[in-house]
């Protein structure tokens, strides 16, 4: 389920770049989100029920609520994005947690089995979205400009989504 979404994901990432870049308008931009939003809560949702992974769909869902909440103030025409920044600087906690157990491997069961192994590109990945929520949180603020977001998410649209899913979809492998 993951993967796909990494993909939907994608999808998302590079109009809200444009749109960053002044290269779309709000309200449609806004129904990306929205609709992206919505089914990657649903994947999170599928992930704990279908597959019994809490610490997939924890990332998730904290990503869906993050589309959905930019969804709106872009919907709204939200002048003061703050409330979205302090939802991306949340998020971006999150992501330096996983980031933490994807390069040391962690979590365990109640066995003791290891849930989560070392995976350098996972680590990768975690980061860079630790940077561009941060980023987004800067931006909100004002005290970084938009277009350093715009092309932080088209390039990471690719490098963190795209390549990582179709990696594993078409080759079985992540690319280190």
């Amino acid at each position: 389920m993951t993967l796909p979404l990494l993909l939907l994901i994608c999808m998302m990432w590079v109009p809200v770049g444009m749109f960053f870049l002044g290269k779309g308008e709000a309200k449609s931009t806004a129904f990306a989100c929205a609709v992206v939003g919505s089914v990657v809560i649903l994947g999170a949702i599928l992930q704990v029920a279908t597959f019994a992974d809490p610490f997939t769909a924890g990332l998730l869902l904290v990503f869906g609520v993050l589309y959905l909440q930019t969804a709106h103030a872009l919907w709204t025409g939200l002048e003061d994005m703050r409330a979205v920044g302090n939802g991306a600087f949340v998020v971006a906690v999150v992501c330096a947690t996983y980031a933490y157990l994807f390069a040391t491997g962690g979590g365990v069961n109640a066995d003791g089995t290891t849930i989560i192994g070392v995976t350098p590109y996972l680590a990768f990945m975690n980061v860079t979205f630790v940077v561009i929520c941060l980023t987004v949180t800067g931006v909100t603020y004002g005290k970084v400009g938009a277009k350093v977001a715009a092309w932080m998410f088209i390039v990471l649209s690719f490098t963190c989504l795209y390549v990582p899913a179709i990696g594993l979809m078409g080759f079985g492998k992540l690319p280190f």
